[in-house]
């Protein structure tokens, strides 16, 4: 940003002053000039000790018009809102089973046909035979076994339009092992079949289903959970390997991946002085991977300075370094809401699997007392970076960047360390329960 003059506030959001949106709402964010008080479209605005301040107006459909002014400057700003149509539900496409051949490795199983949530059940490998028997959305519709469907895109699978009469898969044999700190399940079939997965209070539900063979062909390996764990399913050539381990008892024992949010072009939020996200999360993964260090882990960084990395790239340094825990850092934004700046602030954890809550849960509570920060709360997301089975991983929101109160916090000389701070403490406290 330009050095502000004295009594004039800047403007970080919006970034045009006339400007064609699909959103409900107009963000302005910024900074004030000393002893300036801002009003916009009548209303006062609250602003932080640091000058900084953040505000959202409702948009309604067609032009809207919004004026910022304070005693020494007035600015207008104009919106044209599209107007939103209602979308039509679309109905099932009912067709004869056809084969389907999924063809990569890590696609999603669907419960729904919403390519987005927490609709996945399973992740499927190349090769896996399906059969599907209707489409909608863009998904197919999988039948599994009796009363039992799932859904895939339909750009993931190659549909067998032949009409060439396969034998259904045969069941080999199965097998399993238990190590001091494994268990290991394998079962063989002749061909790659589609499975689910099902996490039970104190047991995990792994299911194969050769519906090809029959419509009650089902599979199930039922494996005990240690009361911290990872897990994770390979298959080749028709071997599933299902293996359940335990998280290290010992901090000393333990391979921490420690993800700086962003980085080289993806800037992230842009904050009330126009801060970037990238930066500060940097910041807090240097600070705390050096903490990490000191206390006895393996730690191991996805960027250790402003480049691009791409969240593919992130899982593959998580899964080659055999991580056992896996924390992105971050800070937060406003999505299309209205801004509370007494409520949307503070620090939140986030979550995709059951095996990771614990660790979530304890960071929320112990950065929020190292950093300041209040409690926003411990949550369940579907980010790419936290979904794999294979570690427990959380993403860790440490404050708002748009929150004039938190802008006060994170551009702070001692935030960073704090975070860290609390970040290591919550680690430490959830491998040592």
């Amino acid at each position: 940003m330009t050095t502000l003059q004295a009594f004039t506030f800047e403007l970080v959001l919006p970034r045009e002053k006339k400007s064609t949106v699909n959103t409900n709402y107009a963000f302005f964010v910024g900074k004030a000039g000393n002893s300036e008080s801002i009003v916009i479209n009548d209303q006062k605005i609250y602003i932080a000790p640091n000058g900084a301040f953040a505000h959202s107006v409702k948009l309604h459909d067609g032009d809207n018009r919004v004026v910022i002014r304070s005693s020494y400057n007035t600015q207008v700003y104009r919106f044209f809102k599209n107007k939103r149509t209602a979308a039509v539900p679309e109905a099932v496409c009912d067709f004869d089973i056809k084969r389907a051949v999924v063809k990569k490795d890590n696609t999603p199983l669907r419960s729904t046909p919403v390519d987005a949530g927490m609709n996945r059940i399973s992740h499927l490998f190349k090769d896996t035979t399906l059969l599907v028997n209707g489409s909608k959305s863009g998904f197919y519709r999988v039948f599994l076994a009796k009363d039992q469907i799932a859904w895939i895109a339909m750009k993931d699978v190659e549909v067998d339009c032949s009409e060439k009469e396969l034998e259904p898969a045969t069941f080999i044999t199965m097998d399993s092992k238990k190590y001091k700190n494994a268990a290991v399940q394998t079962v063989k079939f002749t061909r790659n079949l589609p499975y689910t997965i099902e996490e039970r209070e104190k047991e995990i539900v792994f299911r194969i289903y050769n519906p090809e063979l029959s419509d009650s062909s089902v599979y199930t390996v039922n494996m005990q959970k240690p009361d911290k764990y990872t897990y994770n399913t390979t298959l080749k050539d028709g071997l599933y390997t299902f293996k359940v381990n335990a998280v290290p008892e010992c901090f000393k024992d333990c391979t921490i991946v420690v993800d700086a949010g962003h980085g080289g072009t993806e800037k992230g939020a842009i904050g009330c002085l126009g801060d970037e996200e990238k930066n500060i999360n940097l910041r807090i993964a240097l600070e705390l991977a050096e903490r990490l260090k000191l206390m006895g882990a393996n730690v191991i960084l996805t960027r250790e300075c402003d480049g691009n990395t791409s969240l593919e790239d992130r899982v593959k340094i998580a899964k080659n370094c055999n991580a056992n825990i896996f924390v992105s850092v971050h800070l937060n934004s406003i999505g299309d809401i209205p801004i509370n700046v007494h409520k949307n602030k503070g620090t939140s954890v986030y979550y995709y699997n059951p095996n990771s809550k614990r660790l979530a849960e304890c960071v929320e509570k112990t950065v929020t007392q190292s950093a300041g920060t209040r409690k926003d709360g411990v949550r369940t997301a579907s980010f790419a970076v936290i979904r794999p089975t294979e570690y427990v991983g959380i993403l860790v929101e440490t404050a708002y960047m748009t929150n004039p109160c938190d802008s006060v916090l994170y551009t702070s000389e001692n935030f960073a360390y704090n975070a860290a701070k609390g970040i290591a403490d919550g680690i430490l406290e959830f491998v040592g329960q």
